[in-house]
């Protein structure tokens, strides 16, 4: 791995521990079951499924309230060379950007959609 990689990882863990810190009680317990992936890029078979190559998060698998269906097991992928992209490579934009984006994608976990997310500033 090259330092730029690690740093990166290193601050959005940083930045994804604080925010469950701050998260209610009941929901930071579910959101701690929620696996956090960090990759650099979508991978060519996620582009190849529909998934933009600037894409800065995605989230997989079914939303904890439908349990019993899963296909997959539930998680959180963020693309940190894109949000760092996204952010101008400033370390401050990064930070809020991994913020926002691990909301949003803990958004649809959660059962909310794109106009609800939008409607609580979370695009």
């Amino acid at each position: 791995m090259n330092g730029h990689w690690e740093h990166l990882c290193r601050q959005a863990d940083r930045e994804i521990e604080k925010i469950l810190g701050e998260l209610p009680t009941a929901l930071r317990l579910r959101a701690q079951e929620l696996p956090v992936l960090f990759e650099p890029l979508p991978s060519e078979d996620l582009q190849a499924d529909g998934i933009a190559a600037d894409t800065l998060g995605i989230f997989a698998g079914a939303e904890f309230v439908a349990d019993g269906m899963e296909i997959m097991p539930p998680q959180i992928i963020l693309f940190l060379e894109n949000i760092a992209d996204y952010a101008g490579n400033d370390e401050a934009a990064f930070t809020v950007e991994v913020r926002t984006t691990f909301l949003h994608e803990l958004g649809h976990f959660l059962g909310l959609d794109e106009g609800d997310l939008i409607d609580r500033g979370l695009e």
